[in-house]
C-alpha cells in the first residue's frame, strides 16, 4: 500500500479512534505505552532525552506529526519558543493540540513528506513516532524535508522505531514466558487478562506500519543529511509489561536500564527499540 490510501488510512484511525478520549481523560492511542506507576520515572525521563538535542529557544518549532501533544513533557520542547506549528493529517489531533496549547500553537494541516513550508523557516524540529506510518520509499523523502526546512547552525530530532531490534530478538524467549506466566496466574486468580496487554503486541488497528533499521538508514541517508543515532528508549512496551512490575524491583532495574543507556547511547540507540535520530544543518558561513 503506498500514497494517497496510506494517508486516508492513517488519518481515519486517528480521528475516529487513536486520539479519541476515554474515562480516564487518556487519548485511547495511550494504551501502546506503558503508562503504570512502576514505569513512569523512565517513560518521563526518556521522553525528556529529545529536549537536549534540540535549540532551548527560537521563533518556531515544527512538531511534524504533533498528535495532540500528548505527554507533559512533549509540551517542554517548546517552552522557550515563541510558536510549536503543529502539522498533522489529523483534525482532532490539532483541535486537541490547539486546545492543550492555546496560543502557543499554529496548526497546519499536512503531510511530513511534503511539507508546506519556506527552506529554514525552523529554529527546531521534532518528529515523534510519525514516520513509520509512511510507506517505506517516501521515508527517505520526509527526512528531506525535516532538513530542508531547519535553519542553518540547528538541529532536529525524530524518534522512531526499529522493525527488528536486535536487543528486543534476545530477550523474546524470557518475554513469552514471561507473558504466559503472568496469563496463568491471572487466571488462576480468576481474573480477566487486562485489555492493554492484549494490545501491547499488536499495531495500531487501521494504520499502515512498516518500520526500518539502522543500516536502511544509513543507506538512505548516509551523504544527504547529516545525522546520529541515539537511543530514545531501548525496550519496546511488550518487554516493559512483562518483565517490569513492581514486586521484582521494577523501579530498580529500570534504573540501571536508563544508566547503561546513557553510557552508551549509540549502542542502544542502533540495536534497541527506539532511536532517537539527531539531524543536524551546519551554520552556513
Amino acid at each position: 500500500m503506498s500514497g494517497e490510501p496510506v494517508r486516508q488510512q492513517v488519518r481515519s484511525f486517528y480521528d475516529q479512534i487513536g486520539w479519541q478520549k476515554e474515562a480516564d481523560g487518556l487519548y485511547q492511542n495511550a494504551r501502546y505505552e506503558d503508562l503504570r506507576p512502576v514505569s513512569a520515572e523512565y517513560i518521563h525521563r526518556c521522553h525528556l532525552r529529545v529536549k537536549r538535542h534540540l535549540a532551548p529557544e527560537g521563533r518556531y518549532l515544527l512538531d511534524a506529526g504533533s498528535g495532540p501533544v500528548q505527554y507533559p513533557e512533549y509540551v517542554t520542547y517548546s517552552e522557550g519558543y515563541q510558536y510549536r506549528v503543529c502539522a498533522d493529517l489529523s483534525i482532532v489531533a490539532l483541535q486537541e493540540a490547539r486546545r492543550r496549547l492555546g496560543e502557543h500553537a499554529l496548526c497546519v494541516v499536512a503531510d511530513v513528506a511534503h511539507l508546506p513550508f519556506a527552506p529554514e523557516a525552523f529554529d527546531g524540529v521534532v518528529s515523534l513516532h510519525t514516520l513509520h506510518h509512511l510507506p517505506l520509499e517516501e521515508q527517505p523523502n520526509a527526512y528531506q524535508e525535516l532538513f530542508r526546512v531547519l535553519k542553518s547552525g540547528r538541529k532536529g530530532v525524530v524518534v522512531n522505531g526499529w522493525t527488528d531490534s536486535p536487543l528486543m530478538r534476545r530477550w523474546a524467549p524470557l518475554v513469552a514466558w514471561a507473558e504466559r506466566l503472568g496469563t496463568w496466574v491471572a487466571r488462576l486468580r480468576g481474573r480477566a487478562v487486562p485489555a492493554e496487554k492484549k494490545t501491547a503486541v499488536s499495531q495500531p488497528t487501521g494504520t499502515f506500519v512498516r518500520k526500518l533499521d539502522a543500516a536502511w538508514l544509513r543507506e538512505h541517508l548516509q551523504g544527504k543529511i547529516p545525522y546520529e543515532i541515539y537511543v530514545w528508549r531501548s525496550v519496546s512496551v511488550r518487554w516493559m509489561r512483562a518483565l517490569i512490575h513492581t514486586l521484582t524491583g521494577g523501579k530498580v532495574w529500570l534504573k540501571l536500564l536508563y544508566w547503561l543507556e546513557e553510557r552508551n547511547p549509540r549502542w542502544y540507540g542502533e540495536n534497541g527499540q527506539y532511536p532517537l535520530i539527531v539531524i543536524s544543518k551546519e551554520r552556513r558561513s
